[in-house]
């Protein structure tokens, strides 16, 4: 029997970085917005039914896309912060389900990666991320654009979304992280603040988050690649 799950996509940033005419979600690739892919991407995977997307109460995109018709997907008011739109989300989830929250600048997940982030978060005590080691020497800065030193990459990862945890367990970390004053970069940053350790399921480089103008082209193409192995 297919697991039913619900994924939650905050979108309700203005991705400043991308110094577009709108936020990033809503910029086009290959005759459809970012937003539209990274949706795609979760609703055609078999255990997905449900999507809950946090957007902006003044968003004046979303309205146009045809996301809005679709039955599976509910939509409500995010906020300033991406934990305030995965708390709007996370409101539609029960606490005992498990949810996957995942950006919305993430157009290029693979399902396989999908599959394996589901299996090993069921099979955990607090859930688990998809994450990418990391590849490249690291530098440590000195703060003033100087080498302090070199840093060990053996155990450091990229971490990806989805990340996936149950609802409830989910919504308390935030909550506590939040009121005790801890840095919130993503889901299982409060899970880790909490004493959890949530686990890292290796996934795949091209599961890209398009941030700056340069991440347009690089998407494009991980998208067609996706379109001509999936033909």
């Amino acid at each position: 029997m297919t697991q039913q799950l619900t994924a939650v996509v905050p979108a309700a940033g203005v991705g400043s970085r991308m110094a577009a005419d709108r936020p990033k979600q809503y910029l086009s690739i290959a005759g459809k917005t970012i937003l539209e892919h990274t949706i795609d991407r979760l609703l055609s995977h078999p255990s997905i039914q449900h999507v809950v997307i946090a957007i902006s109460p003044s968003d004046p995109y979303f309205a146009d896309l045809p996301l809005g018709q679709d039955p599976r997907i509910t939509v409500v008011d995010g906020g300033a912060e991406r934990a305030d739109s995965v708390f709007a989300g996370l409101a539609q989830v029960p606490s005992d389900s498990w949810v996957l929250v995942h950006d919305a600048a993430r157009p290029c997940l693979r399902h396989d990666d999908l599959q394996n982030l589901i299996s090993a978060a069921m099979q955990s005590e607090c859930g688990a991320i998809l994450a990418a080691p990391v590849r490249d020497t690291m530098k440590r800065g000195n703060g003033s654009q100087g080498i302090a030193s070199t840093v060990d990459r053996s155990d450091l990862w990229h971490a990806l979304t989805p990340q996936m945890f149950k609802a409830g367990e989910l919504r308390e970390a935030l909550q506590t992280a939040l009121r005790e004053g801890a840095t919130v970069t993503d889901e299982a940053s409060a899970l880790e603040h909490c004493g959890k350790t949530p686990r890292l399921v290796k996934g795949r480089a091209d599961n890209i988050k398009v941030t700056q103008p340069e991440d347009l082209a690089l998407a494009e193409f991980y998208l067609q690649l996706l379109v001509k192995e999936q033909a």
